[in-house]
């Protein structure tokens, strides 16, 4: 592997950490620019899926707006495809605690990002697809 592909997978360890910091301390307008304009997402514990980023951004921002979260990723897998394009596979585990009195709900999950990533002309890498595979989630 060269220097300019180990470059490349540590710039996208580096935005899914940003990904989940912003997502938690709700920094929405910079989480938005984590992403491509044309984003595709799919959740496979609802089957909600977007197609845009700001479809994404609004979703989640108006799901976790009462939410405390805490996310994490662990032990990528990432394959740069081409001189723009990139793929990765990211364990995960969330913990999400819903603020509503009427409805008090936590969840802990567990599972899989599978992302695809793209360079834009800024040189940035951002992630473009984005689908949640959970193989759990524990209800408290």
């Amino acid at each position: 592997m060269n220097a300019d592909t180990l470059a490349d997978i540590e710039e996208i360890k580096q935005l899914k950490a940003r990904y989940f910091r912003l997502m938690d301390t709700k920094q929405w307008d910079e989480w938005a620019d984590l992403f491509t304009d044309d984003l595709d997402t799919w959740f496979e514990d609802t089957s909600n899926s977007t197609h845009g980023r700001d479809e994404f951004v609004g979703s989640v921002r108006a799901i976790l707006a009462d939410a405390v979260t805490i996310h994490h990723g662990h032990m990528p897998e990432i394959e740069v495809t081409g001189p723009n394009t990139a793929r990765g596979i990211w364990a995960m585990f969330d913990y999400v605690k819903f603020g509503n009195p009427q409805r008090p709900l936590e969840m802990k999950g567990y599972g899989h990002y599978h992302e695809q990533y793209r360079k834009g002309p800024d040189g940035r890498w951002r992630i473009n697809s984005l689908r949640l595979h959970r193989l759990r989630v524990d209800r408290m």
